[in-house]
């Protein structure tokens, strides 16, 4: 099995081969993929990476594979004032829900992973939902260590609960920052 050596955001040269993967398997430390032409490549980094659309990854026999974002169900959140949008956008981020952060218009738009019961919270706070199919590509957050780009060397940041979708927290920080609804 060859070996992920390196992650190159650009390279000269065309790859051999690529490799399609959702968001969850583009933030991983060690995983084996599968390529479009069937070879399996061994990810083993000594940090968690992220790995983005076009990224290119330098295997063990120089040759290069590149990253394919899969489209993933997601919902694409507007709202009439960039205000709006900002609060709608506090409230992803108390709830800690990976958020993608789109330009345009009045603010730009969010996306975050298909969930309804968040849709209908943003819905009671002014936004407006569109489900969309596209690739999933979220702020690192600030803890990431991303400074731009994504190649493992950011830190460990353990909460003691799982982030996902919609879910309830067992913990406190001191005051009522995880409410729902």
């Amino acid at each position: 099995m060859k070996r992920i050596i390196r992650i190159e955001s650009e390279a000269a040269e065309k790859a051999a081969d690529a490799v399609r993967l959702d968001f969850d398997q583009r933030n991983r430390r060690r995983i084996v993929f599968t390529t479009n032409g069937g070879a399996s490549i061994l990810l083993d980094m000594a940090r968690p990476v992220h790995l983005r659309d076009g990224d290119m990854l330098r295997l063990d026999d120089d040759s290069m594979v590149r990253v394919e974002a899969l489209c993933e169900p997601l919902i694409e959140i507007a709202a009439h004032s960039s205000a709006d949008l900002v609060r709608i956008s506090w409230h992803l981020g108390n709830r800690h829900l990976p958020t993608q952060l789109l330009p345009g218009d009045n603010g730009g738009t969010l996306r975050i992973r298909h969930d309804h019961v968040i849709a209908e919270m943003v819905v009671g706070l002014g936004g407006h939902c569109q489900p969309v199919l596209a690739p999933f590509d979220p702020e690192g957050g600030a803890y990431s260590g991303t400074g731009g780009h994504h190649h493992g060397h950011g830190h460990d940041h353990e909460h003691g609960h799982e982030h996902g979708q919609a879910h309830n927290h067992a913990h406190s920080h001191g005051q009522e920052h995880h409410a729902h609804g």
